[in-house]
């Protein structure tokens, strides 16, 4: 029998990846909208969980304006932390397991390595701030996976990827950032695992270790500015522009940004015998699908 999925979300790049994943899945995905169920209702959010009674929860749904955030604070929060954990409150012990995505950005980047999961958070911005408080109230129920995940791209959305590319269109020099790092992460990658899993989590129980807090990020670490010469070695060969080097004080933000955000996947492979790709391997893939949609600006 199909697990029977309720995902919150239907536009962010995870959301996306999910539906379009989904028939290659033994599962059944009910997606709600924001017209559906807006997440500054926590109340609603609760009640369509209860109603609906599915086997699995996703939360999908999520406010990612990371300079935004820095001034609609209390808007953060609301969406970010107090609905997801509403959420959480009807899924219960007894009730569909949860799963809820988080942000290398609890972290600020000052370890000097890759970040396991039990190490200290401190973020440095608003969102940050209000991830983690999202994830401390969803992991008080037992039958909850977070999964925090670093620099997200896709084929759709607003990400990396596509900013770059369509940069690379204009006639002004591209200068990316070359001291912050982190890992990659496919969206594709993100929602294959979870979908994967969804038996696993359905018919897990209380107190089994693939509950709790995990890393999900594509293998290898990287530069901005290096990503951004990958996406233009990929896409567009030999027309690809040139990248100047530029600080992080060089390109003042509202929020601040961790400097090695890295994560250590490590405890995912552990536990569910699963190593993600390259992120070089998952960014091919990417293109392919840019390349395949008809007017993208690729070679």
């Amino acid at each position: 029998m199909s697990v029977r999925i309720l995902q919150f979300g239907t536009t962010g790049q995870v959301a996306r990846e999910l539906l379009r994943n989904a028939p290659d899945y033994d599962v059944a995905i009910t997606a709600l909208s924001r017209a559906e169920c807006d997440f500054t209702d926590p109340e609603l959010a609760a009640r369509l969980v209860f109603q609906t009674r599915p086997d699995l929860v996703i939360v999908a749904a999520a406010y990612t304006a990371v300079d935004q955030a820095e001034s609609e604070r209390e808007l953060v929060y609301e969406i970010n932390a107090e609905t997801p954990a509403a959420i959480a409150g009807v899924c219960g012990e007894d009730g569909p397991a949860l799963v809820h995505f988080s942000t290398d950005y609890v972290f600020d980047g000052d370890k000097g390595s890759p970040y396991l999961e039990d190490d200290p958070t401190n973020p440095v911005n608003s969102y940050g701030e209000f991830k983690l408080s999202g994830e401390r109230m969803v992991l008080i129920r037992p039958r909850t996976l977070v999964l925090r995940t670093s620099w997200v791209v896709s084929s759709h959305g607003k990400n990396f990827v596509k900013t770059m590319l369509r940069l690379a269109q204009g006639d002004q020099p591209i200068r990316v950032v070359d001291d912050q790092f982190g890992r990659p992460t496919a969206a594709a990658d993100l929602a294959r695992f979870v979908l994967s899993q969804a038996q696993r989590l359905k018919d897990a129980r209380a107190g089994d270790p693939v509950f709790g807090l995990f890393h999900f990020a594509n293998a290898g670490e990287v530069s901005w500015k290096e990503f951004a010469e990958a996406v233009f070695d990929q896409a567009l060969g030999d027309k690809a522009p040139s990248v100047g080097a530029i600080t992080t004080a060089q390109r003042p933000t509202p929020a601040r940004r961790p400097v090695r955000g890295t994560l250590d996947t490590g405890k995912l492979t552990r536990v569910f015998g699963v190593a993600p790709r390259p992120w070089r391997e998952a960014l091919a893939e990417i293109v392919a699908d840019l390349k395949a949609e008809q007017g993208t600006p690729v070679a």
